[in-house]
């Protein structure tokens, strides 16, 4: 049996604007314009509103609950939340503490690079115990 796409019938369901596309219908109206010609408009409509006295303005508490909802839906990434708390131990004196001792670990281990095979005396014998014994 011949489907209605081998036998060249059209199945009904197609647009009449020629059969769209795979990705959806033409796009119409303000999807349509490009993006400046979309903010010139919404701009006249903002500006309208304002002169008319019915554009909407935040008030402080109403802000402060816009803000306060968006904290929260941000807080729910968790994964996004460990990024920002580990950024936040990255602080610009922790970065040079961190490179300072990166450079002492540095100087280090090329200052025993050069005694390497070299045993000292007290090579035993730990930092702690050797100074509580004077005598």
């Amino acid at each position: 049996m011949a489907t209605s796409k081998e036998s060249g019938k059209s199945s009904g369901n197609a647009q009449k604007s020629g059969g769209g596309s795979a990705a959806g219908p033409a796009k119409r109206g303000f999807a349509a314009m490009d993006e400046n010609q979309q903010r010139e408009i919404a701009s006249k409509g903002g500006q309208a509103a304002h002169q008319k006295g019915t554009a909407h303005e935040f008030d402080s508490e109403e802000a402060r609950r816009a803000g306060q909802k968006g904290g929260e839906a941000v807080s729910r990434n968790r994964e996004h939340m460990a990024d920002i708390g580990r950024k936040g131990g990255e602080s610009r004196q922790s970065a040079s503490r961190a490179a300072a001792a990166a450079a002492a670990a540095a100087g280090a281990a090329s200052a025993t690079a050069g005694t390497a095979g070299v045993t000292t005396r007290n090579s035993g014998v730990d930092k702690g115990s050797r100074q509580g014994s004077k005598g």
